[in-house]
């Protein structure tokens, strides 16, 4: 193995004092004491949201208010810090949307364990789970850091629906009817 020796040019006398440095970041000291203040009176006003950012995430509804979770469980095996926990429920024979085949009897997400790194937004097959624009979650208690389904839903509302599940199909309805 060559040994590979890597020569540096000698520090100048300036160099050695430090006095650029010194001078460099009281520069920076000057600049920050005659600019303008930024401060927020938060909550009252609040910084801007930057695009793409991933925050609170939330169960959503479709447009006619019904869950999108099927509980498929995707987001809970997904999930690194395993922050969600899905009950998965049977829907009853007799339901009107009898035709999809499970949904969540529970579902909780441990906001204290969450990375907010949004794998359970993207895994979602239904488009269920939805990162918010939410950034400031509190709580006195752990337990009121951990969101249950009605407080997910509740956080999350309402979103359009690209996948019609509850829906039966057009083309499986006529079929049916065909014959």
């Amino acid at each position: 193995m060559a040994v590979i020796t890597v020569e540096r040019k000698p520090l100048t006398f300036a160099e050695r004092t430090y006095i650029p440095q010194i001078l460099g970041g009281l520069w920076i000291t000057l600049r920050h004491l005659v600019r303008k203040k930024q401060t927020l009176e938060y909550p009252e006003q609040r910084p801007a949201i930057p695009p793409g950012y991933r925050g609170v995430p939330t169960l959503v509804k479709d447009p006619h208010g019904r869950e999108k979770c099927v509980s498929c469980q995707l987001c809970e095996f997904v999930c690194p810090p395993k922050a969600i926990r899905i009950t998965p429920g049977e829907i009853a024979a007799d339901a009107p949307t009898a035709h999809v085949e499970k949904a969540p009897q529970a579902f909780e997400i441990d906001m204290l364990r969450c990375i907010y790194c949004g794998l359970c937004q993207e895994v979602c097959p239904e488009e269920a789970i939805f990162l918010q624009n939410q950034f400031s979650m509190s709580g006195y208690t752990r337990a009121e850091m951990v969101n249950d389904k009605t407080r997910l839903y509740e956080l999350g509302g309402t979103l359009p629906d690209q996948h019609y599940k509850w829906d039966k199909k057009k083309a499986a309805a006529e079929h049916g009817n065909a014959h």
